[in-house]
């Protein structure tokens, strides 16, 4: 693959998952939300679903160890986004073609991710209500929707490894990757927030659908030999691929990269828990969702200076653990806040709590793209394999599983069961709420899982905490 050698041309590279990530947020934290109304209060209901009623089956059953049908579903659509990470990642790997294996792959992906898309949001089989139907339908589309979205962020990601040469360089294109992250998690969060208090999800989902052609600038700008045998030649030593078995072996065998994973889930289980639930918690809390998201959101491109600082001095492992405590602060502050009973003095301070979380949120991004990239480069130049794919398909499957346990498993048991007994006393709104649940708790348990994930770092060899670290003179 032609490498890119001038900044501008990493930077506009760097932006092109961010339209594809965008939907990702949609049917994450919006749609799966707008198909049941339970957890949310009666001003949200009309905007923020698609008929106002729950459309798919919500009630736990003991054959399903305690889950309803649609939370099974949910759990398993995120794990077979997980398990599908590995032969996508082998596929791309590869891919023979006579335009190489990352563009095809990247089209591949792309437009089915479309459609799944389109259909979860325009259609309701049976719009009379709850019914076996509507939930295998959307259960359908997202398992179509996570498949697809899979193999055209994987296939984009591998691509950080072998487009430019140097780690300071897969750093920078990490660290405009993260500020595209908090891009478009403003317009998720915040404007869709917004657009919301007028508009029906259905109609904010459509409107938001172009900006998926972001996916265009690494389509236009990746350069690749044909991959095809027939079309090698001597003079060009041909990229060492392996099959999906001898792939898998290579990532497992790699320790630093496995103990990375541990701590990597237990991180992405704090954080999709907080994501997914976003809408039902503000939602419950009596904050203004769209006020302590941009307070969340928009110092990100500051703190991140911060933590490359920390990282260039300290290591990864030290600005690593840095984060985990500042997103923990922040989460537990912001519970502790949807206790006050004073609307003026809890606003301000919950867009205190948004801030305190954004010295951890850009940073928590940028490790899902700079830690496997480093070490599949790293592998890459020991073994002469080419897999990079992999890498990241293994960190979805680790992902996968994690936000599909918090995710959604764990997010529709607290929407849909009653509150349980606490030690202290509840704001009024809170009591006053009809059938209250457990939604209130997300935030708690996001904070406990930062702390877990906090606690896993010290088990990291010396090798991957140095990463990042400049000599001192």
């Amino acid at each position: 693959m032609r490498k890119l050698t001038k900044k501008s041309q990493m930077f506009f590279y760097a932006i092109g998952g961010m339209g594809v990530n965008l939907l990702n947020i949609m049917v994450g934290s919006y749609l799966c939300s707008a198909i049941i109304a339970s957890g949310f209060d009666a001003k949200a209901v009309q905007n923020h679903t698609f008929l106002g009623i729950d459309l798919v089956l919500t009630k736990p059953e003991w054959w399903l160890l305690g889950m309803s049908l649609w939370a099974a579903f949910g759990l398993v659509a995120k794990i077979i986004d997980g398990v599908i990470d590995v032969p996508m990642a082998s596929f791309t790997d590869n891919l023979k073609t006579k335009f190489g294996r990352r563009r095809p792959a990247l089209l591949i992906g792309l437009v089915p991710m479309i459609l799944a898309y389109v259909l979860f949001t325009l259609v309701t089989p049976n719009p009379t209500g709850q019914t076996l139907l509507n939930t295998i339908f959307y259960g359908v589309m997202l398992c179509i929707f996570y498949s697809f979205y899979t193999l055209t962020m994987v296939t984009y990601y591998a691509t950080f490894t072998e487009i430019v040469e140097t780690q300071k360089e897969r750093n920078f294109m990490s660290n405009v990757k993260s500020v595209c992250d908090i891009v478009y998690f403003i317009l998720g969060f915040v404007v869709v927030s917004a657009m919301l208090n007028g508009m029906n999800i259905r109609l904010v989902s459509m409107i938001v659908l172009p900006l998926v052609l972001t996916m265009l600038i690494p389509l236009f700008m990746i350069k690749e030999r044909s991959t095809r045998a027939e079309d090698q030649t001597e003079a060009v030593e041909p990229v060492k691929t392996v099959n999906l078995f001898k792939s898998i072996a290579y990532t497992f065998k790699n320790k630093n990269y496995i103990l990375w994973m541990v701590v990597y889930s237990f991180m992405t289980f704090g954080v999709q828990l907080f994501l997914s639930g976003i809408n039902e918690y503000f939602s419950v809390a009596g904050m203004k969702m769209m006020y302590v998201m941009m307070g969340a959101f928009a110092p990100v491109p500051f703190t991140l200076i911060i933590y490359n600082k920390l990282t260039k001095k300290r290591g990864f492992g030290f600005s690593f653990r840095y984060v985990l405590v500042i997103f923990a602060v922040g989460m537990a502050s912001m519970f502790a806040v949807s206790f006050l009973e004073n609307g003026t003095l809890k606003m301000i301070l919950a867009i205190l709590t948004g801030v305190i979380s954004s010295f951890g949120i850009g940073a928590m991004f940028s490790v899902a793209y700079s830690v496997p990239s480093q070490l599949a480069a790293e592998e890459e130049k020991k073994t002469g394999v080419s897999n990079a794919a992999m890498y990241f398909a293994v960190q979805g499957l680790f992902a996968g599983v994690a936000s599909g346990i918090g995710g959604t498993a764990l997010l529709t048991l607290l929407k849909t069961t009653s509150r349980i007994q606490i030690p202290w006393q509840l704001p009024s709104f809170m009591m006053e709420q009809e059938d209250p649940k457990n939604t209130f708790l997300i935030t708690l348990i996001a904070a406990a899982a930062m702390l877990v994930s906090l606690g896993l770092t010290f088990l990291l060899p010396k090798s991957v905490q140095d990463m990042g670290k400049e000599e001192q003179n």
